[in-house]
């Protein structure tokens, strides 16, 4: 089983295959996944509550990032992203919005060219906070997997019962386009059924969400690390180029990753 786990609140930087050279910030306890979902392909393996486990202070994220940002512009280095990742789900930070400003201000400071990141699964959305605070952010990547609820709960295995697809295409309706959208493509078996986002029917179904939310890029990826579910089948760029064709053929941007 995958765990691939943050033990700390600034990491990197690294250089990421969809943003460039990122600094990451991980809102999450570092020694335990928190997530609203249990991502069948998620580097960092399904959720062991540890007791003592917390989420850091606000005042504590400023700290630490302010202390690398002064490191690194005291060593002359490169920064194109700051990424908001982690050992979960960013957004379930209650005090994500203040966390958000506190970034925006320092960045401005230290590197006023770097951009604002958050890979987020969307569910938080519905917060005004959070709304909110993602539409301050130069990259507000949001999650769909797939158009077909039964195929999504087997990818994402949201821990709310009241998750749907079609909830969450009216929330990101909200943003009005200003977000990009965020997919993986695999195939495989799950406890016994097989999830498989490719087909022509469930290509026609993630399309029609597309569509209906029309965000300004669509990001489309594959495995590419360990799994807590084994045996995923990781794409190639072609084929996930020519599952994302008829996307472009929207007129919409696609990043391929």
């Amino acid at each position: 089983m995958a765990t691939i786990l943050f033990d700390s609140i600034i990491y990197g930087p690294i250089k990421s295959r969809r943003l460039g050279m990122s600094l990451g910030i991980n809102l999450l306890p570092t020694n335990q996944k928190l997530c609203s979902f249990e991502c069948i392909y998620c580097e960092c393996g399904f959720t062991k509550l540890v007791k003592g486990a917390h989420m850091p202070k606000r005042e504590d994220v400023r700290k630490e990032l302010e202390e690398k940002l002064q490191q690194m512009k005291a060593q002359g280095l490169n920064l194109d992203v700051m990424t908001f990742a982690g050992n979960g789900e960013p957004t379930l930070h209650p005090d994500f919005a203040g966390v958000i400003e506190d970034t925006i201000s320092l960045r401005n400071q230290y590197y006023p060219a770097a951009k604002v990141s958050v890979l987020s699964n969307a569910t938080m959305i519905g917060k005004e906070s959070v709304f909110n605070a993602l539409l301050k952010v130069d990259n507000n990547i949001l999650k769909i997997d797939a158009g077909v609820e039964e195929t999504a709960k087997l990818l994402d295995q949201p821990c709310s019962p009241s998750y749907s697809v079609k909830k969450q295409v009216e929330l990101l309706k909200r943003f009005k386009g200003n977000f990009t959208l965020q997919t993986i493509f695999l195939r495989g078996v799950v406890n016994g059924k097989v999830v498989d986002n490719t087909t022509p029917e469930e290509i026609a179904a993630w399309v029609e969400v597309v569509k209906q939310i029309r965000p300004k890029d669509v990001m489309v990826y594959q495995v590419d690390r360990e799994t807590p579910v084994p045996g995923l089948e990781k794409l190639s760029n072609e084929e996930l180029s020519r599952l994302a064709e008829p996307v472009r053929q929207l007129g919409i941007n696609v990043i391929v990753s």
